[in-house]
């Protein structure tokens, strides 16, 4: 976009996914981040699919400079695109419920992807069975708990701070993005 045909709209998204994204930065609950809501919101309201991705990813990308990146980091970021593939479908849907919905969707398929690896990779915490699937899946479910909890605070603020913005701002609801 050049910069005289960047909307209100864009410039609101962009803002709020980058607050949102130094957000991690701050000390807070083991797994209570706003990681899958600004995958999440950023899908459902950039113009297009380019910077659906491009903006969320590179905010994302910039906290993780800081914060560092691990041996899961692929399987987050694939999850993160997952997320924003959620938000794009629900782009001319979004009302609560489907906002909600996407957010634990987005919750329960970052806890099945990201901890499968604990599992097959741990032999000597789980055994490679169904059973030690189960029970890595069961040792995990706080961290589910807390990551759900966090991606739909913070999916109802981003959301909610936009719907506020755009009957304070005209702007933002003349404009696509």
């Amino acid at each position: 976009m050049k910069p005289s045909t960047i909307s209100p709209k864009f410039m609101f998204v962009s803002m709020a996914i980058a607050i949102a994204a130094l957000s991690r930065l701050f000390p807070h609950l083991p797994n209570f981040t706003p990681v899958a809501a600004i995958a999440l919101f950023g899908g459902a309201l950039m113009p297009d699919k380019k910077s659906a991705f491009l903006i969320p990813f590179g905010a994302m990308f910039l906290s993780d400079l800081f914060l560092g990146f691990s041996a899961s980091t692929l399987p987050v970021y694939l999850c993160f695109a997952f997320t924003v593939l959620i938000g794009l479908a629900l782009k001319n849907k979004v009302t609560v419920i489907s906002i909600a919905a996407g957010s634990l969707v987005s919750s329960t398929v970052f806890f099945l992807v990201t901890n499968l690896p604990i599992w097959y990779t741990s032999i000597s915490l789980y055994p490679n069975t169904f059973l030690g699937l189960m029970q890595s899946y069961t040792a995990a479910l706080p961290f589910y708990r807390a990551s759900a909890m966090g991606d739909l605070f913070y999916t109802t603020i981003l959301f909610a701070l936009f719907s506020l913005a755009q009957k304070s701002i005209p702007a933002l609801s003349k404009s696509k993005a």
